[in-house]
């Protein structure tokens, strides 16, 4: 039982440090999404993919592990959360402390991932707003009203204002 318990503490201290490593990745997209780097982006986005399939990997293991727990100590594999095997410790106070400490780290820095990457979804939906409303402006401008020049068969030229087809004009 005792190299159990080592084993599923060891696993949540390797998944705490991915965990800090992605927060440490979320909080650099973060000012990578304010500049609107987008090749930076992309591979910020791919390092934190690297470090997800890590966290999953742990997270199989974290499982494999308490479910092994939860048959020596004879309880329902499905309802064993880690405070109760905490509460089941308690005649084991060094694994008790541990898996507490490790517990706490975990839950700390992922609600801190969770905040930040809450940070950056906001501030991703802001920049494509903002280019939703540039598009608009653009697209706006080129339907602008148009003139009432006639031409010679008593219908309007449809030229608008202010617009040009082309692109730069130098006689101007």
């Amino acid at each position: 039982m005792a190299s159990l318990i080592e084993i599923l503490v060891d696993v949540l201290d390797k998944e705490c440090s991915m965990y800090e490593k992605l927060l440490g990745l979320s909080s650099r997209k973060t000012t990578i999404i304010i500049e609107g780097d987008l090749k930076a982006l992309a591979e910020i986005t791919d390092e934190e993919q690297c470090v997800v399939s890590g966290i999953q990997s742990l997270e199989k293991k974290r499982v494999t592990a308490m479910k092994d727990i939860a048959n020596v100590l004879n309880m329902d594999v499905n309802s064993l959360k880690l405070t109760d095997l905490i509460q089941v410790l308690q005649k084991r106070p060094v694994d008790q402390r541990n898996l507490a400490v490790q517990r706490d780290r975990l839950v700390k820095v992922a609600d801190n991932v969770r905040r930040v990457n809450g940070q950056n979804q906001e501030l991703l939906k802001s920049s494509i707003e903002m280019v939703q409303f540039e598009m608009n402006i653009i697209q706006a401008a080129k339907t602008a009203p148009q003139t009432a020049n006639y031409s010679r068969a008593a219908g309007t030229t449809g030229d608008c204002l202010g617009y040009t087809s082309g692109g730069f004009d130098a006689k101007q």
